[in-house]
């Protein structure tokens, strides 16, 4: 039988380790208090009751004249026992319960009495009457029992328990006030280090910011103190990952001025080798066949080089935030416009437009908001088979307006899916290469739309991929 998982327990905060470390710790030493106290007493009134016991003892066996009573005769006290086994008489005994004649002891009381240890004070239980400290003597002419009840001193315990009880249960409410406040006081400072590191959280280090203006306060950064050792470690700790974000941010800077600058300086060449290429081919002379070819060869690939350094020019601007003209844009034209393109381009695959009457606009570039919907439908194109649906829908979203595309195709791999924004992302290089990808086009979709300050998503599986862009209708300025 397959043993079913134990839940994990929760943690404790220290906040309730430390109050119920104080509670118990009280609880501990009120016990301990509260046991030996009670029972210091409690064997102090045995002594003081084995005494009373001892006394009567030697004023029962001294005989007439050989003592008095303690405290006289009207003043025996309430629970004697005192029993006489006089040779040749039967014995006989009295408990008094005050001042006056005593009650006589059944025959059974009296044997009970008279089996306690000889010579020595010891607790027995009488029937009937309860318990007693009882002492045996034996004189010249028999046998006496002398016992006084432990009744009183067990009620004077019991009491002192119950004091200590209720004292033992106001100390432990008191240490839990107290031992929650403390912490409260106590983990104030490590409180507000929380706080400095969740507003660090908040930072968008993953998008660009170098900057973690954020530090612990200097009083919670003392290292003399456990706090502070806290505090000043998470202030090094800071200072570490913001020299390492500028360097990041430095060495990203580089890249994309040397990813810039080339792509610029290529453009020229790459020109001119297409052009020369083309040139050859409209020679009169007739040419080799392999030459014709190596020409064709040339030609297709200074196209394909040509629109991979335009596409990586297009995110080095987009990066440096630089080419962005804000204008009233009307969508719905846009959106037709493209797919119209598309179908020219496809017109083995069914295209849809889903829209609202125009106008349909947001404030944004006209011309990267039109590439953003090129290059969705162009993926769509590129990845799906002769005969697959592509539906382009416009829908308005409160002060936002939603660009859906979406195709029944095979889907796209999950594995895939996490890094499909980002830039060479290929679900199937060979293909892509054979039909002139570069790798780039949804990288430029998601550089565009975080431009606009929008959101990209894609969901994908066999028979429906979408994705979703999501545009506000009026510009946001940064902060």
């Amino acid at each position: 039988m397959t043993e079913a998982p134990r839940t994990a327990r929760a943690p404790w905060s220290i906040r309730r380790r430390v109050v119920l470390g104080v509670v118990a710790l009280v609880a501990v030493v009120g016990i301990l208090i509260g046991t030996v106290s009670v029972f210091a007493l409690r064997q102090n009134l045995l002594q003081r009751l084995d005494s009373q016991v001892q006394e009567v003892m030697r004023f029962v066996t001294s005989g007439p004249g050989g003592g008095s009573v303690p405290g006289g005769s009207d003043n025996l006290r309430s629970g004697l026992v005192i029993v006489v086994d006089v040779d040749g008489a039967d014995p006989a005994g009295v408990v008094y319960d005050g001042p006056g004649p005593g009650t006589a002891l059944t025959d059974e009381q009296i044997e009970q009495a008279l089996a306690a240890p000889k010579n020595q004070v010891s607790t027995i239980t009488i029937p009937g009457l309860g318990t007693y400290r009882m002492e045996v003597h034996r004189a010249s002419n028999g046998v006496a029992a002398v016992g006084m009840s432990t009744s009183e001193v067990d009620t004077t315990t019991w009491t002192l328990v119950g004091i200590f009880a209720l004292v033992t249960a106001g100390a432990l409410l008191l240490a839990a006030l107290g031992a929650v406040a403390l912490t409260r006081v106590a983990l104030r400072p490590l409180g507000r280090v929380t706080e400095t590191a969740a507003r660090v959280t908040e930072l968008q280090l993953a998008s660009g910011d170098v900057a973690i203006p954020e530090r612990v306060p200097t009083a919670e950064a003392d290292p003399r103190t456990e706090v502070g050792q806290v505090g000043a470690a998470i202030n090094r700790m800071l200072g570490h990952v913001e020299s390492a974000l500028v360097a990041r941010q430095h060495s990203e800077e580089k890249v994309r001025r040397f990813v810039a600058d080339a792509s610029h300086e290529l453009r020229t060449p790459l020109a001119s080798i297409r052009g020369y290429a083309e040139l050859t081919r409209r020679i009169d002379d007739d040419l080799p066949v392999d030459a014709i070819r190596s020409l064709d060869r040339i030609e297709s690939e200074s196209i394909r080089m040509t629109a991979l350094v335009e596409d990586l020019l297009e995110l080095a601007r987009l990066d440096e935030g630089q080419g962005l003209v804000f204008g009233e844009v009307e969508l719905v034209r846009i959106v037709t416009d493209a797919v119209g393109d598309a179908y020219a381009a496809a017109p083995d695959h069914d295209w849809e437009v889903v829209a609202p009457e125009p106008p349909l606009t947001v404030e944004g570039d006209q011309a990267r908001l039109h590439q953003v919907v090129v290059n969705l439908l162009a993926n769509a194109h590129r990845h799906t088979p002769e005969g697959t649906a592509v539906t382009v829908t416009l829908a308005e979203a409160g002060d936002d307006v939603v660009l859906t595309v979406a195709d029944d195709g095979p889907g796209i791999d999950p594995e895939l899916q996490p890094i499909l924004f980002e830039r060479f992302a290929r679900g199937d290089t060979s293909r892509s290469r054979a039909t002139g990808s570069t790798g780039l086009g949804l990288a430029i979709v998601a550089a565009v739309v975080d431009a606009h300050h929008g959101e990209i998503r894609v969901e994908s599986r066999p028979g429906d991929t979408r994705f979703t862009v999501r545009l506000p209708r009026r510009r946001v300025l940064a902060d």
